[in-house]
């Protein structure tokens, strides 16, 4: 069995464009990101999936100089671009992410993905997402190929194929869904970067804790954002976009 995780990746962004490759201690952001998804212990494979536009250069760039390997599909069909980029590396299981989440903790990712696979014979899917207990950044998504490949097959509307997994979550009656779920609930805190609001408190965490201990966790987080309750205020009035 062959678990891939595909961190969707472009360089667009109407809130804060190029945010990915915004440099922190003079390292882009989605480096942070890859090199923290890689610590995973139950990832067999990262592919970033990124679009055929000019402008995604600065991406294909970083996962040639990190050996990570890339594929290039369509810009508004993501659910399309993560199907075929699942087909093309083989996947049997595949870890959704996005390329926004520059703190993703490994150990919650590995933990969404062993609930999957000890409970794959009941479930369809499982996600930390479904109701949310973890930091927004922290989102894991797993689910096996068969049941993207039904929801490429099936997905009309427009919002089930900019966003992959609409299709998936918003049928309970056609998939079963497993809610991983943190024992506190942390849901209040945003870690994600779609704003230079958001950039400012992700650049204040990395640059304190990267110093410290390259590797830091949810834990090591929580401390140093509850040391520093005033962080918090920096993006408490960004609203998270629709889908």
């Amino acid at each position: 069995m062959k678990i891939v995780a595909i961190i969707q990746a472009r360089m667009g962004s109407t809130r804060l464009p190029g945010k990915i490759m915004k440099k922190v201690l003079n390292k882009p952001l989605f480096e942070y990101q890859i090199e923290r998804v890689k610590r995973s212990k139950l990832i067999d494979e990262i592919v970033v999936a990124t679009t055929t536009k000019k402008s995604e250069q600065p991406i294909i760039n970083l996962c040639e100089h990190l050996s990570i390997p890339y594929f290039r599909g369509s810009e508004d069909d993501v659910l399309s671009r993560y199907y075929e980029a699942a087909r093309k590396y083989q996947a049997d299981v595949i870890v959704r992410l996005t390329s926004d989440c520059p703190i993703i903790d490994p150990v919650i990712i590995d933990k969404v993905v062993n609930a999957f696979l000890t409970n794959k014979e009941k479930y369809d899917y499982a996600s930390n997402t479904l109701k949310r207990t973890y930091p927004r950044g922290m989102d894991t998504e797993v689910f096996p190929i068969d049941v993207l490949e039904k929801a490429h097959n099936e997905a009309n509307f427009k919002s089930e194929r900019e966003h992959v997994t609409p299709y998936i979550y918003n049928n309970p009656l056609e998939f079963n869904l497993l809610s991983v779920e943190n024992s506190n609930n942390a849901s209040k805190y945003r870690w994600t970067v779609d704003t230079k609001e958001d950039l400012l408190l992700i650049s204040r965490i990395i640059s304190t804790l990267y110093k410290r201990n390259d590797k830091f966790n949810l834990k090591e987080i929580l401390e140093l954002i509850h040391q520093n309750p005033n962080w918090s205020k920096i993006n408490e009035t960004v609203e998270q976009k629709s889908i």
